[in-house]
């Protein structure tokens, strides 16, 4: 199944990685609904940074997936879903659980029932690296058991239970994606590669959390091709697939990478106030993606050195968009 000329629709269109979704299935030929959080300022989202040539080819919807009828509404005369929309700030989790969890559990249990009774031809779910919680064993496969050490974690392995749910009950050809962390042009500066690159730009000093925890990092735009793999290949369905670089690196040596692609020499201090709760810290994620080269052909294609210089060069770009000083869960 290709993308060409199918009627998809992306939830979570606004954030990160679903602009960078969109804009792909646009060129792809996909005839694209973006839905995005309604908002009385008629704020798109990042959606608002794509070229207009892009834009002009959304149809872009706004509601609440936690409202039924929207998302019935939404759902009408769609081929494929790429269900990405959530709250997915983990320091947001502690201190408003109720909201990430009601947001990710029940907009999710929303998008597949609405799936289900218009029928597509194809649910993709997004979950997230997170539900492993720190690795048991490592490289981590799709069999790794899931821990929730945060409020978000639990959040989406309850979203990606139902989704299995779904797919066990009802036949619906649900597939699961989960990405390791992605990064890339657009991110938050919520998210660590932003938070150092920003305040290298604007700072005198980097001020981040713990220092210790392993990440395998994933460039946005391979994470988009694992999308479009996942929703091409009927092999994916009923199955949950990893999509990530299988290479990981500590906060600390992070940092360090990203200031001598800057050619700058700065101080590096670790705030408690950006750090996890002790339980809750999830000391390293490390992806084995044989599965996705075997199931869906796909592998990661940008380097990491070759990701942050282009991130990089996007945030030195863009720097107006970002507030430096504000610390950003």
């Amino acid at each position: 199944m290709k993308m060409q000329n199918k009627r998809v629709l992306v939830t979570g269109a606004g954030g990160f990685i679903g602009s960078h979704l969109v804009e792909k299935l646009v060129c792809l030929g996909a005839k694209t609904k973006a839905f995005i959080r309604y908002n009385s300022r008629n704020d798109m989202g990042l959606i608002e940074l794509l070229p207009s040539d892009i834009r002009n080819e959304l149809e872009i919807v706004t509601g609440d997936l936690r409202d039924i009828e929207t998302v019935y509404n939404a759902m009408g005369g769609i081929d494929v879903v790429f269900h990405l929309g959530a709250l997915i700030a983990i320091p947001y989790s502690y201190l408003s659980p109720r909201d990430v969890i009601t947001v990710n559990t029940i907009g999710t249990l929303n998008v597949l029932m609405a799936a289900k009774d218009v029928g597509v031809e194809r649910i993709i779910h997004t979950s997230s690296s997170e539900v492993y919680g720190t690795a048991q064993y490592v490289p981590i496969d799709e069999k790794h058991p899931l821990q929730a050490q945060s409020p978000y974690a639990a959040s989406k392995i309850s979203a990606d239970k139902i989704a299995e749910s779904f797919y066990n009950s009802y036949d619906l050809p649900v597939a699961t994606i989960r990405p390791f962390n992605t990064y890339g042009n657009r991110q938050s500066a919520r998210a660590i590669i932003p938070t150092i690159i920003i305040q290298a730009l604007t700072q005198e000093k980097i001020h981040l959390g713990n220092s210790y925890p392993r990440r395998d990092l994933t460039y946005v735009t391979d994470t988009v091709a694992g999308f479009i793999k996942i929703a091409e290949s009927p092999e994916s369905v009923g199955r949950v697939i990893n999509i990530g670089n299988g290479y990981d690196i500590s906060v600390s040596e992070l940092a360090s990478k990203i200031l001598s692609i800057m050619e700058k020499e700065m101080e590096i201090v670790f705030d408690q106030e950006r750090s996890r709760p002790k339980k809750s810290e999830v000391d390293q994620l490390l992806a084995d993606n044989t599965l996705a080269k075997q199931i869906i052909g796909w592998q990661p294609e940008v380097s990491l050195e070759e990701g942050l210089k282009r991130t990089i060069e996007w945030i030195e770009k863009s720097i107006n968009l970002y507030k430096p000083k504000v610390y950003n869960i």
